[in-house]
């Protein structure tokens, strides 16, 4: 299982044990709603450091923070300004490099987010290209064409940006003409560099360097699946998962591969196992297994997992594809409930539609039943944990929180409510500050005494919700989550490994894991007869008569 914190920087593992990464829980903190130090509405790194013993008493391995860097905020800091510093609104790099050591003593690595896809228009590079000319070195670092049709009126091509709207914008020369497009697969404020350009490459490389030197452990990749792009940028003409494999214009193209093996060139060159994770949205397991060489990156979320349905047969067939697939080329798979960028599982389970399509995002105010969903959420949580490999929990899962489907649309801030004119509702509701403690908002997100509301409105129904009401108390989700955790590190069956399915009947799925553990999850619509078995280590809820009620997961001794 994972090193303790004698053995977390400046060591390579002993012989014949595991790298850390290989079953790792990562805590995925949203570093502007995660908890607020100087009561200004907005986490950061101040109340990241204070929550730390929060999060190594949960149990978890080490902390992926979303971006922290220099950013105007036009997609919540994924627009980078500046990659070698810290936003002021989150703290500065002397901070940033305490909590790192902070956390190394505690047992917890530091994962902070890259983004490679893209900066930010107040990015210095992009400032210089709009003052440069057409085909100046400035503006080869990104994607400028001319446009099409009389006087170049029309986009380069028929590329859509991933928030709405044309995937390109035309820009505006000095005496007002209109001039080249550039483009942008997210929002306009985040131009899309040109990785075909070695000076790209070094930078980065760079970057990454710059982050190692200060102790970080890894790092997740944003986007990891569209740094390259087609150079001829044809048309989108058949979907992304209609596509031969390396074929589309411009997601998941074969050129990433030595991007990221000269990234792992650089982080083999530092001690302790530091480590990628990469957001890769593929088509399938088998392409996503391609990042993961050996000469590759490290792991990738397993969003297969994410968004699948709350059915025992899909579910399975996830499972087997996943650990199939990576296992043949000898990297662990990660399983995934939740992220800063879908619903809440506990309402995706509560709802009539169980699974979560990225591309026709969730607008929101589906009927929703929460104590279905959160029965469902308690039995995943088992169920992910249990799996071969690690896992992520994002925060506030462990809460039980839910997505908050009601923010008036004066007060959502994601660009896709923004780009859509309102026909998605975005990302936001899954953003909402956690509840700390206290009875109505802030809920301890910010000091006591701050007159400034969160950036996003909590609900007044997670008062029962917060982690101070939680701890402690039995059958809570929050000490669900601790008591599966510390069984996780404790017991040799779990974590990286193999396991073997159970005969069970339709609608229950059973696995075995060696020495000594089985679980079971029933998903069917009668109370599963459990086998026998030497004790009940943790379930999801309370056993009736040795049965497993429906929407609930065991794990069992023998």
């Amino acid at each position: 299982m994972t090193q303790d914190s004698t053995t977390l920087t400046g060591t390579h593992p002993q012989e014949g044990e595991a790298p850390w990464w290989r079953d790792a829980v990562i805590y995925q903190v949203y570093i502007r709603s995660f908890a607020d130090g100087n009561g200004d509405g907005v986490g950061d790194i101040a109340g990241l450091r204070s929550r730390l013993p929060y999060l190594r008493d949960l149990g978890v391995d080490a902390i992926w923070i979303n971006p922290w860097y220099v950013s105007p905020m036009a997609d919540a800091g994924y627009d980078v300004a500046d990659y070698r510093d810290i936003d002021p609104l989150f703290g500065d790099l002397a901070e940033a490099e305490q909590l790192v050591a902070e956390a190394h003593a505690l047992g917890l690595r530091v994962i902070p987010d890259i983004v490679p896809n893209h900066t930010s228009d107040r990015h210095p590079w992009f400032r210089a290209a709009l003052a440069s000319a057409p085909g100046s070195p400035e503006r080869a670092r990104y994607i400028f064409r001319p446009g099409r049709g009389e006087d170049g009126a029309e986009p380069p091509n028929n590329w859509q940006s991933r928030f709405g709207g044309p995937a390109w914008t035309r820009t505006t020369g000095p005496d007002g003409t209109p001039g080249e497009w550039y483009l942008h697969l997210f929002a306009p404020e985040q131009p899309d560099l040109n990785w075909e350009l070695p000076e790209v490459r070094e930078e980065f490389e760079s970057i990454l360097r710059f982050w190692f030197d200060r102790g970080i452990d890894g790092f997740r990749i944003d986007v990891a699946h569209a740094l390259t792009k087609d150079p001829g940028l044809p048309d989108e003409v058949t979907a992304f998962r209609d596509t031969a494999p390396g074929e589309h214009p411009y997601l998941d193209r074969d050129e990433v591969d030595e991007i990221y093996e000269s990234w792992r060139r650089v982080a083999d060159e530092y001690p302790g196992d530091r480590a990628f994770v990469a957001e890769a949205w593929v088509p399938d397991p088998q392409r996503l297994a391609r990042y993961l060489r050996a000469d590759g990156l490290h792991t990738a979320f397993n969003f297969d997992f994410l968004a699948c349905a709350w059915e025992p047969s899909k579910l399975r067939r996830v499972i087997d594809t996943t650990t199939e697939s990576l296992g043949a080329v000898g990297a662990p798979a990660t399983w995934v409930l939740s992220n800063h960028d879908v619903a809440r599982h506990v309402t995706r389970y509560g709802s009539a539609d169980t699974a979560h399509n990225h591309v026709e995002r969730r607008r929101g105010g589906e009927p929703v039943d929460r104590e279905l969903g959160t029965r469902r959420a308690r039995a995943a949580v088992l169920l992910s944990l249990a799996l071969p490999g690690g896992a992520y929990v994002y925060q506030g899962e462990e809460l039980g929180l839910w997505e908050v489907d009601d923010i008036p649309d004066h007060l959502l801030q994601d660009p896709v409510f923004q780009q859509t004119g309102g026909a998605a509702r975005g990302r936001d509701g899954c953003r909402v500050p956690i509840p700390w403690q206290g009875g109505k908002p802030p809920f301890g997100f910010s000091p006591d005494g701050s007159d400034t509301e969160p950036w996003l409105p909590q609900p007044d129904a997670w008062k029962g919700y917060t982690a101070e009401a939680q701890s402690g108390v039995g059958g809570s989700m929050l000490e669900l989550y601790r008591a599966a955790l510390r069984i996780r590190r404790e017991h040799p069956a779990l974590g990286d490994g193999q396991m073997t399915w159970a005969d069970t009947p339709d609608g229950v799925l059973g696995f075995r894991r060696e020495p000594g553990f089985t679980c079971f999850v029933n998903m069917s619509d009668a109370p599963y007869e459990l086998p026998a078995h030497d004790g009940e280590l943790l379930s999801s809820g309370d056993l009736v008569d040795g049965r497993l009620p429906v929407d609930h997961a065991v794990w069992l001794a023998g």
